[in-house]
């Protein structure tokens, strides 16, 4: 099974719909009408960004397939995530080059976008995104303001597990050994590269897909009683209770209540944690959109 279909498959789990899929294969006029548009896509092949070229520039993006859908379906208003280094990227000529189509080819009011952090709208988890929102020339909008964070207080500990966790999660002797060797040897350099772990009253890193966003995230769990391993391990499992998060923990990092079902194997659930979104910034930046919309 693809990883498009494993996220089919959790999205049709917690919602009921089965998603088509894949945007660069969808017609524009098969896409059904709707009020607003939510998309999020990756920066990284913005390569000619910046030639003035609108359209021309996002040609082979995500972004060209999302702009198209605006064009042809005219939503109210649209709400565009990215990550963070999307500001700068290129010296900021991608992010001109996807307001200037947003402003002046597609004619949405397009206020200036604004970077939000998931540790501030009640997840502990540093995660700055860049929020894009839009509305249509017809809604008369001349203004937005994006949510104010309610700053509350959050930590580790109040999305860590409740009961003890498998063994499976608790990192080896050898692995932790590595791992320690491996910092050692960047930090020597003056880097500061490496695994971290996060206490329970801390703050944890942005969980992003790929080994070290797990591995800059490790947590101290005393609470292990069984320490044979389920796996093939090289070592034994360590005695310090250092371990990796589990994707429950992930999922409250990102603000998922603990009704939503984890359908996937658990390398599978981390990456779609890790390339989903921090639910309660979302929702606030969301109710501001729909407030605006609203007689």
């Amino acid at each position: 099974m693809s990883g498009i279909s494993r996220l089919k498959k959790t999205y049709e789990a917690n919602f009921g719909d089965y998603p088509y899929g894949d945007i660069t294969k969808i017609k524009e006029a098969d896409v059904p009408s709707h009020d607003i548009l939510c998309a999020g896509f990756p920066c990284q092949a913005f390569s000619i960004a910046g030639r003035r070229g609108g359209f021309d520039d996002t040609r082979g993006t995500l972004f060209y397939d999302v702009a198209r859908i605006i064009k042809k379906k005219q939503p109210r208003a649209f709400f565009l995530e990215n990550v963070k280094g999307l500001m700068n990227h290129k010296s900021g000529e991608t992010l001109a080059t996807i307001l200037r189509v947003l402003r002046e080819e597609l004619g949405y009011f397009v206020p200036d976008p604004q970077i939000l952090n998931a540790k501030d709208f009640g997840v502990p988890q540093k995660r700055e995104r860049i929020f894009i929102v839009g509305f249509h020339p017809d809604e008369g909008i001349t203004d937005f303001k994006y949510p104010k964070p309610p700053k509350t207080k959050v930590c580790f500990a109040d999305v860590k597990e409740r009961d003890e966790v498998s063994v499976r999660y608790y990192m080896s002797t050898q692995y932790l050994d590595t791992l320690r060797k491996h910092k050692e040897r960047h930090a020597a350099k003056g880097n500061g590269f490496g695994y971290e772990i996060i206490p329970d009253e801390g703050i944890a890193n942005a969980i992003v897909v790929g080994g070290m966003g797990r591995e800059r995230n490790l947590v101290y769990d005393h609470r292990l009683t069984n320490f044979k391993p389920e796996t093939h391990i090289k070592g034994e499992v360590n005695r310090e209770g250092i371990r990796r998060m589990t994707p429950r923990e992930w999922a409250r990092l990102q603000g998922f209540p603990d009704e939503f079902e984890i359908v996937v194997a658990d390398a599978n659930a981390y990456k779609q944690f890790g390339n989903s979104v921090a639910v309660p910034a979302i929702a606030a930046c969301a109710e501001m959109i729909v407030k605006k919309l609203l007689p």
